[in-house]
């Protein structure tokens, strides 16, 4: 047995009575409320987490059964089912034993978590060191009236163990503990208002741009895959389907071009109806609030409920994302730059500030967010980039294309001369491609600075303009290829200790970059720069 301490002790020397509860803290209050004005007793989850623990079960049994319906009781099924049942016994045990053992608290300025039967675990964080405090529901939790409240102390590190999780309280004990937390911590600015603010919430007309993605479509193919191999692997057919035999038998004799464009057409509506629905799931209920305490909080979600708390003082700026098809509607997404919020999969995951909206909305949001009149991503013509950073974009997207063709065209000369005919056929058609896509990807190019803001735009297939808060630069990072060498070209990227990390000004002249980098933040670069006299 071990006995993992990671600050075992509360502040002030406080330690345990004989009944568990804290010396000079309230009484436990269970699964119940927060009592704000005293510290708290030691906290169970909620014994309603046992009923969702159960639940799991039914998937799997709900399979075993209809298995059983369709194949007879294949024998290979019901091995591989019966070990997905084993599989998810398992896995209900340990939620069941985390149940049984986890206790927390809040005493003094830290927040307190111990958990495990043969493995304990004690942590303590700081309250102070608390930098976001997120709330997720998934559809059994929200059956039950329960939530996760996930504690996010900001470090960069992916492991688990490092992040603290209270898997399984009420809705409203979630609630209360963190505005608990939130209170003892103090945001260090306030927003001047007595009640929450509302920045947006959603308006249903934007449902028009959940199908302009590709991401639809591809989950269709893996859906029909994932389904394809699960069958497979029980020993099962889906060729010989019942219902496949009928299709087949059905349209089996029509011309193979209309079966390919029926197919093509079913697989996009499937893919509008999926991108629809995630939509729906991801940001039905979606509203963005300023609360009091200075902090923007994000809600969203109608089976999976999620709220996240992104600290004001953390915000660092404002990204603006629009994806090729969304531009072409008139729509963009906004995203915070922040610090706090994780590594780089917790940022990507958590800082949206908007779903797909009117590209006027996510600037007023932005303009919002950032309390500016304007958002600094719309003023004026930010400085264009050189004529040879196109020629680079045109000559990248021609050695792509060298590449899709040589494919079929090595397989021509080898095996049959109908597939040199696709090679060229793909030349020809792919070339204005490439010089058009050179070109949109070259207008996209522009950096500039907008009072104190750093401001940078690059991007085709998903066009991103972010403003960066010049006193948020920590850094440069300069660098140059051999090609960009040639051409007298540098990428410098202003590195940050929120969003993305570093902000890229692509393909810039060395004396414009360099210039753009002493303007941006004085003194900065300046004592890394050796000047060399002219003549």
């Amino acid at each position: 047995m071990s006995h993992d301490t990671e600050q075992g002790t509360t502040a002030g020397g406080r330690g345990d009575n004989g009944d568990g509860t804290a010396q000079g803290a309230g009484t436990a209050h269970g699964a119940g409320t927060v009592d704000s004005a005293a510290d708290l007793g030691w906290n169970k989850l909620s014994p309603r987490l046992l009923l969702v623990n159960l639940s799991m079960l039914a998937g799997p049994l709900a399979l075993l059964a209809l298995t059983v319906a369709l194949t007879g009781a294949n024998l290979q099924a019901l091995i591989s089912l019966g070990s997905l049942v084993i599989t998810f016994l398992v896995i209900t045990g340990i939620s069941t034993m985390r149940l049984l053992t986890t206790r927390f608290r809040v005493a003094g300025d830290r927040l307190e978590l111990r958990s495990g039967l043969l493995f304990r675990s004690r942590r303590s964080v700081p309250v102070d060191r608390i930098r976001s405090i997120d709330l997720d529901a998934k559809p059994m939790h929200r059956l039950f009236g329960l939530t996760s409240l996930r504690i996010g102390t900001g470090e960069q590190s992916s492991s688990s163990s490092r992040k603290l999780s209270l898997d399984g309280i009420t809705e409203q004990h979630a609630h209360d503990l963190r505005r608990l937390l939130l209170d003892r911590r103090g945001s260090g600015r306030t927003t001047g208002h007595d009640e929450d603010l509302t920045i947006a919430e959603m308006d249903w007309a934007w449902l028009r741009y959940a199908p302009l993605t590709v991401w639809g479509v591809g989950s269709v193919f893996i859906g029909v895959g994932t389904a394809y191999r699960i069958l497979h692997e029980m020993k099962v057919d889906p060729l010989e389907l019942g219902i496949v035999k009928a299709v087949e038998e059905r349209f089996g004799s029509v011309p193979l071009w209309f079966g390919i464009l029926v197919a093509v057409v079913i697989t996009a509506l499937a893919g509008v109806a999926v991108s629809v629905a995630t939509f729906v799931d991801a940001w039905a209920k979606y509203r963005l609030e300023r609360e009091q305490d200075g902090v923007f909080r994000v809600r969203r979600g109608l089976l999976v409920s999620r709220s996240v708390t992104i600290e004001e003082r953390r915000l660092r700026g404002v990204e603006v994302t629009e994806p090729m098809l969304l531009r072409w509607a008139g729509g963009a997404r906004l995203n915070a730059i922040a610090g706090g919020l994780g590594d780089s999969e917790e940022n990507r995951s958590r800082r949206s500030l908007t779903p797909p909206v009117p590209r006027a909305e996510a600037l007023r949001v932005a303009a919002d967010v950032l309390a500016e009149d304007r958002s600094p991503t719309e003023l004026a013509e930010l400085v264009r980039h050189p004529r040879v950073a196109l020629r680079r974009r045109v000559n990248r997207g021609l050695l792509v294309l060298a590449a899709v063709v040589a494919v079929p065209l090595g397989l021509g000369l080898w095996l049959t001369p109908v597939l040199v005919h696709t090679a060229w056929i793909t030349a020809l058609v792919g070339l204005p491609v490439v010089i058009v896509l050179a070109n949109d990807a070259y207008r996209a190019l522009g950096h500039g600075l907008r009072d104190r803001y750093l401001v940078v735009r690059a991007g085709t297939f998903a066009r991103r303009t972010a403003a960066l808060q010049r006193d948020g630069v920590i850094g440069w990072n300069i660098t140059r290829s051999y090609f960009q060498r040639r051409n007298g070209l540098l990428t410098i990227g202003a590195t940050t200790a929120a969003g993305d990390g570093v902000y890229k000004v692509r393909d810039v002249p060395i004396g414009a970059g360099l210039a753009f980098a002493e303007e941006a933040v004085p003194n900065l670069l300046a004592p890394f720069i050796e000047r060399v006299p002219r003549g």
